[in-house]
């Protein structure tokens, strides 16, 4: 059979893997246990067969969106997470030991920042760079440098990491290359593309998309082997060597952390997966709409947006993400206007914490996520006090563009 496109395989992903009763979804599975016949069989599940044995290490309905979230990333496989913040999580503490370092962005998003701040508690170096010039991650390498991490696009301030060089010098250096991609999607570029390890995808934000459900992802692209990765625990040594690394994330992520994604979300998000596609085209055209609008404003300071010619990154945007640009832009207000006083104007947007919904939302990040890091380290990352993060929705174009102009007005 030829090769589906993208929207065709999610859609048909539930039914293609024998759906009980002819369903076209993979049902919902409460159960929190699950029995056997035979007790060698439950021995063997508990040993590394593939098959379900308690629900905090995963469900069939857990198994369905995993499989929907492997085929989007083209990789080898995926374990789900109640959040994404649980998949990092999972991943730098499963994966890494105290002596270890760990390169990273400096832009990241608020809360992975303080995770990695927790993580240098426990004795993992971390160091911070500038990753959209790869020669800055090639500078921090140390002999203890076991991984490197970043986002595909940084939250908020819209950087675009060297991606792909990155790529090509961890596999040279054969570094853990771990890429967040919640923001870009698979469906604009797969974390397999650049050469990432591993893939994070926050399931709550675009694939989800309606904002009515918590998930993560960890998904393996099968390009590493972890033959010779230390910190693999024996048991975990079994089957592929690509496989690996995931399998122990899973184990201890789940098993031990507990960070497990619940059947009744899970099935809600692999419902929302369906129209990934069809949302991101309106959000990405009403994002470079909006954006192109805003900066010819004159009470608009600066646009942060991919799809505009004057960002630092916007030639290796529109190679790396097929001409479409996201929706997360960063808006600076001039220094006259009061933020709150502009954003309680506005009627169309929502005041709300979250990115990839439906719903156009805008937040104030140095009053709201940047705030605990402190005026030094918000001015490092280019976050000022009138500096707005907003993710762009699917509503009607000149409804976005008219609330801005209102309420700038």
């Amino acid at each position: 059979m030829a090769k589906n496109g993208f929207t065709t395989t999610i859609v048909h992903s539930d039914r293609r893997s024998s759906v009980e009763h002819g369903a076209i979804h993979k049902p919902m599975h409460p159960s929190s246990e699950y029995a056997f016949t035979d007790a060698r069989e439950l021995a063997a599940v508990f040993q590394g067969k593939a098959g379900f044995t308690y629900a905090r290490q995963g469900t069939p309905t857990t198994a369905a969106l995993e499989s929907k979230i492997t085929q989007m990333e083209e990789g080898e496989g995926t374990v789900s997470f109640a959040t994404g913040m649980a998949g990092l999580a999972a991943i730098f503490f499963t994966l890494l030991k105290a002596g270890d370092h760990l390169i990273s962005s400096q832009h990241i998003f608020g809360n992975t920042n303080s995770l990695l701040g927790t993580l240098a508690d426990l004795g993992v170096q971390v160091t911070m760079v500038d990753a959209t010039d790869v020669r800055n991650v090639v500078a921090a390498l140390r002999p203890e440098t076991k991984m490197v991490f970043t986002e595909s696009l940084a939250n908020p301030g819209t950087q675009i990491a060297d991606l792909k060089a990155i790529g090509d010098w961890c596999r040279q250096e054969n570094l853990v290359y771990v890429v967040d991609n919640t923001l870009v999607t698979p469906l604009l570029c797969t974390g397999k593309s650049v050469g990432a390890t591993l893939v994070v995808n926050s399931l709550s934000k675009h694939i989800g998309g309606h904002g009515n459900a918590l998930g993560g992802a960890v998904t393996s692209t099968g390009l590493y082997d972890w033959s010779d990765y230390r910190n693999i625990a024996e048991p975990y040594r079994k089957g592929k060597p690509t496989s690996w690394g995931l399998t122990q994330i899973k184990k201890k992520g789940l098993r031990d952390m507990g960070g497990t994604l619940s059947s009744e979300a899970a099935h809600r998000l692999a419902a929302g997966a369906e129209t990934l596609s069809l949302r991101m085209e309106k959000i990405c055209s009403n994002a470079l709409a909006l954006a192109q609008a805003l900066s010819a404003h004159g009470k608009v300071a600066k646009v942060h947006y991919p799809g505009l010619p004057g960002h630092g990154q916007h030639d290796r945007a529109a190679q790396l993400f097929g001409g479409r640009y996201g929706g997360l832009m960063g808006i600076e207000l001039i220094d006259e206007i009061d933020v709150f006083d502009f954003l309680n104007r506005l009627k169309v947007l929502a005041l709300a914490t979250h990115l990839g919904d439906n719903r156009t939302l805008v937040l104030p990040m140095a009053h709201t996520i940047y705030y605990e890091m402190g005026p030094e380290r918000r001015a490092l990352m280019g976050i000022s006090d009138n500096f707005l993060r907003v993710s762009i929705g699917i509503e009607d174009t000149q409804d976005l563009i008219d609330d801005f102009a209102q309420a700038l007005e």
